[in-house]
């Protein structure tokens, strides 16, 4: 609301700007919802007689629907009034259980996309339709699943659903459904849903669950709320058992109900290994001894709060050791702290461990013919490690009030992901390449059915319990169709670009130093195997990196842009099968050269390079061979 003292300045009344004719206020609307349940209707009618009336007549007036209007979604469809009179019934998609609301308040039907990612479907492009919200908001619908089965209780159903996320629901069954199996028949006092399917009375039961919030009237609050204050109301519920549940097969459920105590928080230090982390030392090296970083008041708060936090969880100890490296802290994305240890003095003494770090392409082209995947990220992945006792003292730092030595094996160190890495492959060495595969902290189990995912999985969660390894349930994702796994969206047909990532690529502002350059290329960099020549395409902004030549022009610009457009096509390429032939095909140009990698019609990988001076006067044909 706005204040006496705005309205005299001529300042909007929401965000407090000037305001003039035309003006945009930036500040979004705060709405108001009260919701009123009603009586009960007289529900003394037998039934028999309820059949007979829906015989007769519906008793939902669900009226034939001008797309003209627009798509129309009630406030119940989105998760935003939450009422005891709604009818939700169990069902299941390609064998994954769901929820089904029933809303005659909804013009068309839907699916969440989480169900969508969960059963491996790839939803159609259609023309994105407008939807409108009972409270007047605003969304959009661009995919639609064609000819979707699905199951009610033991009753199947096909239908075309479109996609969009409805919050606790997975599935919304609207009024063009309804009228696609005739008259049906809503009992919101029993939760049931009627209808006849060849000849047949059936009927459907809801699930019952209790109204668990209550709904603030506007007038309530007036006598509490001064005139010019902000005040702002919030909902908080808990997502009912039921919900959570319906989104897991029960065998997968019970799995990981016998397997809780993997993620829960660490109550001890982890057990000594054989790949517990040494730091050896070159000889000649002197003792890291560098004075501590300076901090502001607030840092200082932050930092001993830290520090009192891993004494407590024995992670770290006081220490009285020649070596002490400085402490600083980073800020999160949350606005939190976290305190990270300068190690550069230390690792330029340390001799390198040179175990093999995975390639990610070389992990993906295992992933054929894999249908369901599970994504196990570990808790605080380095921490589950421990450091030798003869080097702890070597991971020492110094702060403003006190020396302290690491227990377990911090970040920063520079041979730390070669024994994380180490420790990995050894547990799962029996699993590499079958049906696990371990980048560091981010374990993917794949497999081809759910009976076998079921096994995959178990084996996993045996080794992790043996091995005292820990992971954090909310960075977890089971009995997926689709999955999000180092950068890279993986399906049955294949693996695409992340969607947030290209996100971040689009909305990249022009690059304004050589730094700005090297992180767009950098990130582009990332998923060139995705994009047909991807070399000649970002050439002029590759020419920029050269010494003293980051001069920004259009032909940068035209390539910065274009490389942009390119991202956002990019394919899903097929996972190899190496047990079929492949096919490479190559091409030239007057400036580089370009491959594609095809199997069965469908490209795994493209490759493209610009040519150096001394080979652009070679023909086209010497160029392509050059290419092989």
């Amino acid at each position: 609301m706005g204040t006496v003292g705005q309205k005299q300045e001529n300042k909007c009344h929401k965000c407090g700007d000037k305001w003039f004719r035309g003006h945009q206020c930036q500040q979004k609307g705060l709405h108001l919802v009260e919701a009123e349940e009603g009586a009960w209707p007289d529900e003394s009618t037998d039934e028999e007689d309820k059949w007979q009336q829906l015989e007769d007549e519906p008793n939902v007036d669900i009226t034939e629907h001008d797309e003209s209007e627009g798509v129309q979604v009630s406030l119940h469809a989105i998760g935003e009034v939450n009422s005891i009179d709604l009818i939700k019934i169990k069902g299941e998609v390609h064998g994954f259980p769901i929820i089904a609301l029933v809303d005659s308040g909804s013009t068309h039907s839907f699916i969440s996309p989480k169900v969508i990612q969960k059963i491996g479907i790839i939803p159609e492009h259609i023309t994105p339709m407008s939807i409108t919200v009972a409270n007047g908001a605003k969304m959009q619908c661009k995919l639609e699943c064609k000819d979707l089965k699905w199951k009610l209780q033991d009753q199947e159903f096909q239908f075309n659903l479109k996609v969009m996320d409805m919050g606790v629901y997975e599935m919304l069954l609207g009024g063009d459904w309804m009228r696609s199996v005739g008259p049906v028949l809503l009992d919101f006092k029993n939760l049931t849903l009627g209808l006849r399917r060849d000849s047949k009375k059936l009927k459907f039961q809801g699930v019952g669950r209790k109204a668990s919030v209550r709904v603030i009237v506007g007038q309530e609050l007036e006598p509490t709320i001064q005139k010019g204050e902000l005040c702002f109301i919030s909902q908080s519920y808990l997502l009912p058992t039921e919900y959570q549940a319906a989104m897991l097969p029960k065998s997968l459920h019970n799995l990981i109900d016998r397997y809780q105590d993997l993620f829960q928080e660490p109550k001890e230090l982890p057990p000594p290994r054989n790949h517990d982390h040494n730091i050896p030392i070159k000889e000649g090296s002197d003792p890291v001894n560098l004075r501590p970083y300076r901090y502001s008041h607030t840092q200082k708060d932050e930092v001993e709060k830290i520090v009192e936090e891993l004494l407590n969880a024995s992670i770290i100890r006081p220490s009285s050791s020649p070596f002490a490296s400085p402490a600083l802290l980073v800020k999160k994305k949350d606005g939190t702290w976290r305190m990270c240890i300068d190690y550069r003095k230390l690792n330029s003494i340390t001799i390198k461990n040179k175990y093999p770090i995975p390639i990610v392409d070389d992990l993906l082209d295992e992933l054929k013919g894999a249908q369901i995947f599970s994504k196990i990220d570990l808790r605080s992945g380095y921490h589950q490690i421990r450091v030798k006792e003869e080097d702890v003292y070597k991971t020492a730092f110094r702060i403003h009030f006190g020396h302290f030595e690491f227990r377990v094996m911090p970040f920063g160190l520079t041979n730390a992901p070669a024994s994380f890495q180490n420790l990995m492959n050894d547990v799962f060495k029996e699993e590499l390449r079958k049906s696990v595969l371990v980048f560091f902290d981010d374990i993917l189990v794949y497999s081809r059915n759910l009976e076998d995912h079921i096994k995959h999985l178990e084996k996993v969660f045996s080794k992790l319990r043996k091995h005292k390894l820990y992971a954090k349930m909310s960075k977890c994702a089971f009995g997926m169709g689709q999955v999000e796994y180092l950068g890279h969206i993986i399906t049955k047909d294949g693996v695409a670009t992340d969607p947030s990532k290209i996100e971040v690529m689009v909305n990249w502002p022009k690059p304004k130093i050589l730094k700005e350059l090297r992180g767009f290329l950098g990130l582009t960099g990332y998923y060139r195997k995705f994009i047909k020549s991807y070399g000649t395409i970002s050439k002029p902004l590759t020419d920029q990196l050269k010494k003293n030549g980051f001069m920004w022009n259009e032909s940068a610009e035209k390539a910065f842009e274009k490389l942009k457009q390119a991202m956002t096509s990019a394919p899903v390429l097929a996972l190899p099968d190496f047990k079929k032939p492949f096919i490479l095909e190559t091409d030239a140009c007057d400036i580089g050269v370009g491959v594609v990698l095809p199997q069965e019609g469908r490209p795994i990988a493209y490759l493209s390079k610009v040519l150096v001076k001394h080979f652009l006067s070679i023909c086209r044909f010497a160029k392509q061979h050059r290419n092989l």
